[in-house]
């Protein structure tokens, strides 16, 4: 990632706290989480211990596209014939092979949910409502004391119009996009803009 206009930073001691990042970076990891909590959520509940679980992983992972090479990768091979007695519930497998399936139906999820990133966008956008971002200022502890800003507070407001091109640049690895749209997001501060390029925590909510 770029470091252009990040040569102030820790000037007074702002990077003391390694948990002080740039902006676009907090972004970022806000993101991978949103996303990481959308694969879960709309994913299987039932355990994988239970034969529902298993069945129903095994139907996901017999029927969906990688599906083979993701039970593969996972290390599982079992033939075609008990892989359906486990999808019937007519078979259970050892608890590791289970691991093994489990591993396998949440690496295929998630892949197919990365490559549609259409349904994330959907997702942050909320039908145009956009996505609440809550920044947490800088952690100002190794900053020379009479360095201390003392109005820093966690801010949060409704954001809309970035999320399409915030998932096409986390998806490509964009570091100079996500710069600029955390530089547009934080232009809505006005004048606190400059207190916020640095943040020790970024969350998302709706």
């Amino acid at each position: 990632m770029s470091t252009d206009g990040w040569k102030n930073f820790g000037r007074y001691g702002a990077d003391g706290d390694p948990g002080n990042v740039h902006g676009s970076i907090g972004l970022a990891r806000a993101l991978e989480d949103a996303l990481e909590r959308m694969i879960i959520e709309g994913g299987i509940k039932s355990p994988v211990s239970t034969r529902r679980g298993l069945g129903a992983r095994m139907r996901y992972l017999r029927t969906t596209k990688g599906g083979a090479q993701a039970l593969a990768d996972a290390g599982i091979t079992a033939t075609p014939a008990t892989q359906r007695a486990w999808a019937k519930g007519k078979q259970t497998p050892r608890p590791a092979t289970q691991e093994a399936i489990d591993t396998a139906y949440w690496n295929l999820r998630a892949a197919n949910v990365l490559n549609n990133s259409g349904a994330f966008k959907q997702h942050l956008n909320r039908g145009g409502r956009g996505s609440k971002i809550e920044i947490h200022p800088i952690n100002q502890a190794p900053v020379d004391e009479n360095r201390r800003r003392d109005n820093l507070r966690v801010r949060s407001f409704q954001v809309r119009y970035v999320w399409d091109d915030a998932v096409d640049a986390l998806t490509t690895g964009d570091g100079a996009r996500l710069e600029e749209i955390w530089d547009d997001i934080i232009s809505d501060l006005d004048s606190d803009y400059g207190a916020y390029q640095y943040v020790s925590h970024v969350g998302l909510g709706a």
